[in-house]
């Protein structure tokens, strides 16, 4: 008997919630007809995304307390309310999700409160026919178990109302999609005018000037070739070497762009050369990938550059700032992507975050354009551990 009070009582107490909830489904409700009467107007245009926004804050706490009811979490689907403000209008009106919490808003209205009510006027008889059958029969309650099932009802028509159908979960999931594929080609883009300022930068201070030098050095030649031939043969010396200057110059440039060596000796070959001169005592391992280019499957061109700028930024940021003097590389090929891990045993505390240096932020957005991820893990202390999965098809 003391059980059954006690389950009855907690049924009665998320009865109780929600006659409170009832009410402010009532309050909603007209906050969200009349913004949207004076959105016709103009008026209320600014209000009515802020108002759609609290409707589904309170049909998110609904779906809370259903899932804990039942044990079963309840799926929410919504299109982001982003953008200027004419774009969150459109998407509060139009999204199937605000047309589905008002009804589960008009119906809480309805069932919330006729539960709550049927539940007060359940309890005496429940436990006067209860006490009778336990006291003199010695048998289990029936009647205060009623008000477990009346709280089931009341969680299961809001799970009713409140799940989305799948054509709207479709919509949602499209929604998030494109909006992020938004923010990875913007992304992208930036790291793209970064790189080709970049380029941009080292052709006109290196390669350039270089060219500019060897082409005054072959002129001054030319003039001193009759008059001055040892002057002249000093000035072609020179320009060899402004030349082969430049060469290295552009072959630096070169490799910015797509190594050479991903091509030559592939991307286990070019992570192994990239420990080797890193400074560091870097170990590293392979899983699933050929030692050269024409052992194994590789990755397609773009995922394997995005990994080789990967572990050179991470070794150059571990030989530069972490104080590290060692560091491991592995690189894993899993079915359906290419796994990268760098790890350096320096003191730790890189930041993580968007702002994290514009070599981190450069590395982002280079995976994120190939709908890959970063996880970065940097304690005060260290170690300092980069992981990178990038999705292809082997």
């Amino acid at each position: 008997m003391r059980e059954a009070i006690k389950e009855a009582a907690r049924a009665w107490l998320h009865l109780t919630i929600g006659a409170a909830i009832s009410l402010l489904c009532y309050l909603m409700v007209g906050v969200v007809l009349f913004t949207a009467f004076l959105t016709l107007t103009v008026i209320g245009a600014g209000v009515l995304p802020e108002s759609v926004l609290l409707l589904r804050r309170l049909a998110g706490w609904e779906r809370r307390r259903a899932a804990a009811w039942t044990g079963t979490p309840v799926p929410e689907s919504y299109l982001p309310l982003e953008g200027p403000l004419p774009a969150r209008v459109r998407t509060a009106v139009t999204d199937p999700g605000t047309r589905q919490d008002l009804l589960w808003a008009a119906a809480q209205l309805l069932y919330g409160l006729l539960l709550w009510y049927l539940s007060l006027i359940l309890w005496a008889p429940a436990l006067l026919v209860d006490g009778v059958r336990t006291g003199l029969a010695g048998r289990r309650p029936v009647a205060l178990p009623l008000i477990g099932r009346l709280a089931g009802l009341a969680a299961d028509g809001s799970r009713a109302l409140l799940t989305p159908a799948p054509s709207a979960a479709r919509d949602a999931a499209l929604a998030a999609r494109i909006e992020q594929l938004t923010e990875t080609r913007a992304g992208a883009i930036a790291a793209h005018g970064a790189e080709l300022r970049r380029i941009e930068r080292d052709l006109h201070d290196g390669a350039q000037a270089h060219l500019v030098a060897l082409s005054m050095r072959i002129g001054l030649a030319r003039r001193a070739y009759d008059s001055d031939p040892v002057t002249a043969r000093r000035l072609l010396d020179d320009a060899q070497t402004q030349a082969e200057e430049a060469l290295a110059e552009l072959r630096h440039v070169v490799r910015g762009i797509h190594p050479p060596i991903l091509t030559d000796r592939g991307l286990t070959g070019a992570v192994r050369a990239l420990a080797a001169s890193s400074g560091l005592e870097a170990a590293v391992s392979v899983t699933g990938l050929g030692d050269h280019p024409q052992e194994g499957p590789r990755a397609p061109a773009a995922v394997e550059a995005a990994a080789y700028f990967v572990v050179a930024e991470a070794l150059t940021n571990a030989a530069r700032h972490s104080g590290a003097d060692r560091a491991s590389v592995s690189l894993a090929r899993e079915p359906a992507a290419l796994r990268v891990r760098v790890r350096d045993e320096g003191r730790g505390g890189a930041e993580t975050g968007e702002g994290g240096g514009s070599g981190l932020t450069g590395m982002r957005r280079r995976v994120a354009a190939l709908d890959g991820t970063v996880r970065l893990t940097s304690p005060e202390g260290g170690p300092t551990v980069i992981e990178v999965e990038l999705p292809c098809v082997w």
